[in-house]
């Protein structure tokens, strides 16, 4: 099911990637200092979610990072967290690229099927004995911080908060489960958030 949400938000997914390749584009362009980064999420792997991200350098002490992650696992006893989430970000260095202070707007575009869990913030209290599946789609402010630890190896601490409007369909827990109930909310508060590994090309 996660797949139909996935396919609803391609309109997202291409907007996205349409300002990703952009911004390279720029890159060749412009006299700034033309470097990519690669980066994950270190806390992000211990949800069992393969999480990748990719930052360009593409104008004077401003970057354009996607980065985002799936995780397409059950648990067992109807707990499973289900989900792919991507976060575009145009961010401003204080110092220079990729060291030190950066300041940042970005999105969130997600979807997740999830079952006999407890989402943080209390986001959806109906999940603890349901299965819910929706999606999320938001906007943040976010603030990190960037220390060179080796030859063009960084380690980066970053998080970000922000609104999201959040939409879901309840269901009774298992795989084929009917639906009970659907929702919406209002979000304010945390959007993002990253211990990265990060390497310099």
């Amino acid at each position: 099911m996660i797949l139909r949400h996935i396919y609803s938000h391609m309109r997202y997914l291409k907007r996205t990637f349409f300002i990703f390749i952009l911004c390279i584009s720029l890159s060749a362009h412009t006299q700034a200092q033309k470097t990519i980064a690669v980066k994950t999420n270190i806390p992000y792997w211990a949800t069992a979610s393969p999480n990748l991200g990719v930052e360009v350098a593409f104008r004077h002490k401003m970057t354009f990072e996607l980065s985002g992650g799936y995780n397409p696992f059950e648990f067992g006893n109807d707990k499973q967290w289900k989900h792919w989430i991507i976060w575009p970000e145009a961010r401003y260095w204080l110092n220079e690229t990729f060291n030190g202070h950066s300041i940042g707007l970005h999105g969130v575009f997600a979807g997740f099927d999830v079952g006999g869990l407890e989402l943080p913030f209390n986001l959806v209290p109906e999940l603890k004995n349901r299965r819910v599946e929706g999606n999320i789609n938001g906007i943040g402010l976010s603030y990190g911080y960037a220390w060179i630890i080796g030859n063009s190896l960084l380690l980066e601490v970053s998080a970000g908060a922000g609104y999201g409007r959040l939409k879901y369909d309840v269901f009774t827990n298992g795989d084929n489960g009917y639906k009970t109930d659907y929702g919406q909310k209002h979000y304010i508060g945390p959007t993002k958030g990253a211990i990265s590994l990060v390497y310099l090309f």
